[in-house]
């Protein structure tokens, strides 16, 4: 398969914001750093949420003015509201993931606001993103599932999408927050966004809860997607989605797509090594399934079977 997939790495921000040990900012840019020299090109680096809500978030101006700037890189800040667009753009910050829940309970609880009145924030930020700041991208949360009312309708995710893509967004992401998505319901709502943002960007975000993720991501891609959120290690989750956990991890979506020959410019020894490195910032084993076992076949193994020899 000749393709290429391009992976966001969310681990500073969706890796670190449920976690109990909290980061110093400088710890935070060493991460973003690292991954970058692991050849990720985008990093959701920040998230420009109050410190009260997410204090693992706190100082997110100070983690970006740590970064040197790389035109080669894009460094992504989460927003919420128009407060937190407003901090974002006095910043060397390069895009904004804003996000959107796609319902009431879960808008109320994450964002203090119903799926309505975010839709209404959404409007404002990207308006003003035309004249002042970075562009703009839009996450919709529980596209799948939400934690307090269930299941979501696939209508209020089309809705999403259809009035994203009449505001001009050109990157949408579905985003399974706690992990209850399945292959073929994956399927069904890419192409469905599809249908109503042609000429959008896709990308899909998922939680591996309940251990769909790669098998989630793999559904992504053979309907169309060409983005993919992932988090070193495989850490994460939500402060305010009960029991969801982490992404699925960089390093095994970095084997999966390489072994099916799929390109991704990111070096897996690298990633590994950056997943050890977080895990012991953070005091503990990282879940990922390659920051244990590591990659196949080995070097020593490619160089055996190179020269013939059993």
């Amino acid at each position: 398969m000749t393709r290429r997939v391009e992976i966001v790495e969310v681990g500073p921000r969706d890796g670190l914001q449920n976690e109990a040990v909290a980061l110093s900012p400088e710890d935070r840019a060493a991460f973003v750093l690292r991954l970058e020299a692991a050849g990720v090109r985008r990093i959701e680096a920040v998230s420009f949420v109050h410190p009260g809500r997410v204090p693992q978030m706190a100082g997110a101006e100070a983690v970006l003015a740590a970064l040197p700037s790389d035109p080669s890189r894009s460094r992504i800040g989460l927003v919420l509201n128009v407060r937190g667009w407003e901090r974002l753009i006095a910043t060397a910050c390069d895009e904004a993931n804003v996000v959107v829940c796609a319902t009431d309970a879960f808008g109320r609880a994450n964002q203090g606001s119903g799926h309505r009145e975010q839709m209404d924030m959404f409007a404002q930020v990207a308006q003003r993103a035309r004249s002042e700041g970075p562009p703009v991208t839009v996450t919709v949360a529980v596209a799948f599932g939400c934690p307090f009312e269930g299941e979501v309708p696939l209508e209020r995710v089309v809705e999403v999408a259809r009035e994203a893509d009449a505001m001009g967004v050109k990157e949408i992401a579905l985003a399974d927050t706690i992990g209850v998505a399945d292959p073929w319901e994956v399927r069904r709502r890419i192409e469905a966004v599809k249908a109503v943002a042609p000429d959008a960007k896709l990308r899909l975000h998922f939680h591996d809860t309940r251990r769909t993720g790669l098998a989630n991501a793999y559904a992504a891609i053979e309907a169309g997607a060409d983005v993919l959120d992932a988090s070193c290690g495989g850490i994460g989750g939500c402060p305010f989605a009960p029991k969801a956990t982490g992404n699925i991890a960089t390093e095994d979506l970095v084997y999966m797509l390489d072994r099916a020959g799929i390109e991704t410019g990111l070096d897996l020894d690298a990633l590994i090594a950056t997943a050890h490195w977080i895990g012991a910032k953070l005091g503990k084993d990282v879940p990922s399934g390659l920051s244990r076992a590591g990659g196949f076949p080995t070097p020593a193994q490619s160089l055996s079977a190179s020269d013939g020899s059993i």
